[in-house]
């Protein structure tokens, strides 16, 4: 461990938007940084920081992390944070943690939505910023404009002037290239080094500033477990020295205090955790010995119990309702099927994902998140780790206001070839989107909208088949507003299996015959399941399972093979979008599946009767 003093000790957040190459960019500063040995394992890798299996497959950081590199006697804590807006609580409790940002910004692409959700946060919080506009190799780059656009948002969201003069650094982040200005000679001429940021992070960004000598006091923004050493209570010591072994009082954010004695102290060199015996004011640590831990909580000096602000986590604009599953093939896949054991795991999520909230409704709980993405994760990690659920239709949270009712509205920014500009106008347009601005962008069209959150949903599935994935969509939450009027139905009728059973080709070759199909032959079905979307308005129940009838004639024309369009492909967050709220989504280990709520020709009938008499 190297002794180092506060003044020396630098705290940086890195944000950005989706994949303008923050996480690459991490990569290099830990490469170029000696972290790695030459022949580690590492120095090939890239995504170092993306450990967790889904952002692997994602390509997207889900979870905030922390490592650090010291470089010329200082001390530089990083810490990487999420560049998706539904994970906005990541990013809110993490900037508790930093002096200064680095904003990273596509060359080309230019500020987008999320930019400014990042931004303003870390300029509410006065963190001092370095902006670095990356990918400046990028033929279609757009430096100027770039530039310029960077400048008008920090003329909109700055609190002060100060933080108009920010510095700017120039990238080729997966060549771990950063110049100074951009060079006037052939880029691929020139070497590689990150020592102009470095420099910058050392003289542009203030020290902590702490006081080493004073009562200790840090603010827990992150939990973590391990089998052994229990649960690891992560934050910036905002003052004094925390030192294994000494006492320190636990403020509770609800109020409850107690003393407690710290276990271990750690501090991050590279990637991994260390102990120390003791670390000072203004670093990053993680500590041991608590019982339990929770996020905004305060640990002190029992001598001077004083409470620090609590970090302040933006509302979930999305829910869901979740409980165990119920199907007919309950427990074919999974092995945690009880609503004991799906409760216990929601608490234990509740206490790091800081933006899910949730409210016990009998046998199932009310989900609530920040969006599609935020909760689809979470249901995803739940499947891999075992467990049967059924989810019902996501639905906006809206909030009455001096009379009247608000909904959430969203900036979404869409990128596609000019030849699909008639399809994003016209279809935005019956989901009641605002229109902002549209203008060329490299070879695309972009368009800027501004729309309820309800409208969003389900917009990336139809989009994908629309422009044949040939789009990029981004949304971020703009504010609650005045409620619109109804939107139009975005589907049609679905296709019920009407008994249980094995489809069959014959059966599957029927009911395309009345829309797309969902299943193959072979797959097993009950009664109730969706097993496609039918080509006009209203559901049909239709028997999949029917084989072909057998008799002693035969002809030519009948012995053919039958030819079944390929099946229509429903992942997760697909079907999420799909489902009507008299449906829920089957989600196992194995299997997505869409059903009906009930399953019965005759219940569903009933419950129709009743919601209807009701209404």
């Amino acid at each position: 461990m190297v002794n180092i003093r506060t003044e020396n000790i630098r705290n940086i957040a890195i944000i950005a938007h989706v994949d303008h190459g923050k996480t690459t960019l991490v990569d290099f500063l830990l490469k170029q940084a000696n972290v790695f040995r030459e022949n580690a394992e590492e120095m090939g890798k890239t995504l170092i920081m993306d450990s967790n299996d889904l952002e692997k497959e994602r390509g997207i950081t889900i979870l905030a992390k922390n490592a650090s590199v010291f470089y010329q006697g200082y001390k530089i804590n990083i810490i990487d944070t999420p560049g998706h807006a539904d994970f906005g609580g990541e990013v809110e409790r993490t900037l508790s943690m930093a002096d200064g940002c680095l904003l990273l910004v596509d060359a080309q692409e230019g500020p987008m939505p999320q930019t400014r959700f990042v931004l303003k946060k870390a300029l509410q919080r006065g963190l001092k910023p370095i902006v670095v506009i990356n990918k400046i190799d990028k033929p279609a780059r757009r430096i100027p404009e770039t530039l310029d656009a960077i400048s008008g948002l920090f003329l909109e969201l700055a609190s002060d002037t100060a933080q108009l003069d920010f510095p700017v650094l120039y990238a080729i982040g997966r060549e771990g290239k950063v110049f100074e200005s951009v060079p006037d000679v052939p880029l691929d001429s020139l070497p590689g080094t990150l020592k102009p940021l470095f420099e910058k992070i050392i003289g542009a960004l203030p020290p902590p500033g702490k006081d080493s000598a004073a009562p200790f006091q840090m603010q827990v923004s992150a939990i973590d477990t391990d089998p052994f050493k229990g649960v690891y209570a992560i934050g910036r010591i905002v003052r004094g020295t925390v030192r294994e072994g000494m006492a320190a009082a636990y403020l509770s954010p609800n109020g409850k205090r107690s003393i407690q004695r710290i276990g271990e102290v750690f501090v991050w060199e590279g990637l991994n955790r260390v102990p120390v015996p003791e670390a000072i004011a203004g670093d990053i640590v993680a500590v041991t010995g608590f019982e339990s831990v929770e996020i905004n909580a305060t640990l002190c000096d029992p001598g001077r119990q004083e409470t620090l602000p609590m970090i302040v986590i933006d509302a979930p604009t999305l829910q869901i309702t979740i409980g165990v599953n119920t199907s007919p093939f309950v427990g074919q896949d999974g092995n945690l099927l009880t609503t004991r054991q799906l409760r216990a795991r929601l608490l234990r999520e509740l206490e790091t994902n800081v933006s899910l909230r949730m409210v016990p409704q009998g046998e199932k709980y009310l989900l609530s998140g920040r969006g599609e993405l935020h909760l689809s994760i979470l249901l995803e990690t739940l499947r891999r780790e075992g467990f049967e659920l059924e989810v019902s239709q996501p639905v906006v949270i809206t909030k009455e206001e001096n009379g009247c009712l608000l909904e959430p509205f969203e900036e979404v920014t869409i990128d596609v070839p000019e030849i699909y500009r008639g399809v994003i106008l016209s279809e935005l347009a019956k989901r009641r989107a605002d229109l902002k601005d549209t203008f060329f962008q490299a070879a695309d069209v972009r368009f800027i909208y501004e729309m309820p959150t309800r409208a969003l949903l389900g917009l990336r599935s139809l989009l994908a088949t629309l422009t044949r994935g040939n789009f990029i969509l981004n949304a971020s939450f703009l504010l609650f507003r005045k409620t619109v009027e109804a939107l139009p139905k975005t589907r049609k009728g679905v296709l019920i299996a009407h008994e249980s059973g094995k489809a069959t080709a014959y059966g599957l070759n029927i009911a395309q015959g009345r829309g797309a199909t969902f299943i193959e032959p072979g797959e097993e079905v009950y009664e109730g399941m969706l097993v496609g979307e039918n080509a006009k308005e209203g559901d049909i129940e239709i028997n999949v399972c029917k084989g072909k009838a057998l008799t002693n004639m035969r002809s030519k024309a009948s012995d053919g093979i039958i030819q079944l369009a390929p099946p229509v492909q429903m992942g997760l967050e697909v079907a999420l979008n799909f489902i009507a709220d008299d449906e829920l989504l089957e989600i196992t280990p194995k299997h997505i599946r869409m059903r009906k709520r009930y399953l019965g020709k005759a219940e569903r009938s009933r419950n129709a009767k009743t919601m209807s008499l009701a209404s």
